[in-house]
């Protein structure tokens, strides 16, 4: 058995605490990142966080590009879709709604026109240029379930 010295147990580096702002009113930081928002989520202090409808559907538009493109599988979004939804994912997946002209073409996406027709729902479009070509998405985004989760309703591609 050997006995360390206590010196280099003393030299062991502190986790650095992120000034994200992220602590409870007494000052604590939560050990888990989840532990933050528990208290938001719930809300007990300030009432339900606002969702910023122009990111969610800029990160949204981003993963579904992905998917109609084949750069990743459809699988990853069956979580935050509803059943139409991802039917309707499936069938431009099949179709091949946005087919790459060859592999050096990337798609690029233009900006993200997007819509509140009321306070759970977004709709969205987006320009997809595919080297020569253009494309246009839209989907709409419902909040649904006693979670309050993000789901896709309803995607078309032309």
């Amino acid at each position: 058995m050997t006995v360390r010295p206590t010196a280099q147990l003393a030299t062991r580096p502190h986790r650095r605490v992120r000034a994200s702002g992220s602590c409870d009113p007494a000052g604590r930081h939560p050990r888990h990142p989840r532990a933050a928002c528990a208290a938001r989520s719930t809300g007990a202090a300030t009432g339900p966080a606002p969702h910023d409808a122009r990111a969610l559907a800029a990160r949204f538009a981003h993963q579904l590009v992905e998917v109609l493109t084949g750069a990743r599988p459809s699988g990853q979004l069956m979580r935050h879709t509803s059943l139409d939804g991802y039917g309707q994912l499936a069938a431009l997946v099949r179709a091949g709604a946005l087919r790459r002209g060859g592999p050096a073409d990337r798609p690029r996406l233009g900006p993200v026109h997007d819509r509140s027709p009321s306070p759970d729902a977004v709709e969205a479009c987006v320009r997809v240029d595919l080297g020569r070509r253009h494309h246009m998405v839209a989907f709409r985004l419902e909040q649904r379930g006693p979670a309050g989760q993000w789901r896709c309703t309803a995607v078309e591609a032309r």
